[in-house]
């Protein structure tokens, strides 16, 4: 990936380089700024009608996005493992195979019950001893 971006900022030119990093600021800082009135509308919208609470500005609703950021997370990081060899690799155990679930009530019926029955029960006398 690094070197298919290499090959294609190698034909631009410094200008068009620049164009395009303050085309794409101008739109982070747009998108910022369009968060903050749709946060701020929603809240105006729905919280005062819902709970009661007081209209908000412009700025406390920005402040809530990021206060709801900080405690909630998910700034979008995700995972960073970019090696396209292993289709099945996942980050820190985040992707799962689900396909074994579906053997899993034929399990439960055929060994789960009798497992758990004897689980409880050695339980039971470990307490009682």
């Amino acid at each position: 990936m690094t070197h298919s971006f290499k090959h294609k900022m190698r034909s631009k030119t410094p200008g068009e380089i620049t164009g395009w990093v303050l085309l794409i600021i101008l739109g982070v800082v747009g998108l910022a700024i369009l968060l903050g009135f749709v946060i701020m509308w929603l809240w105006n919208w729905l919280m005062p009608d819902l709970f009661g609470l007081t209209t908000i500005t412009y700025w406390q609703a920005v402040g809530i996005f990021a206060l709801s950021k900080i405690l909630l997370g998910s700034f979008g990081g995700g995972c960073k493992n970019n090696d396209s060899k292993d289709a099945d690799s996942s980050c820190n155990g985040s992707k799962k195979d689900f396909s074994k679930w579906k053997h899993y009530d034929k399990f439960w019926k055929e060994k789960g019950e009798q497992a758990f029955e004897e689980y409880t029960e050695s339980k039971n006398t470990q307490n009682n001893n």
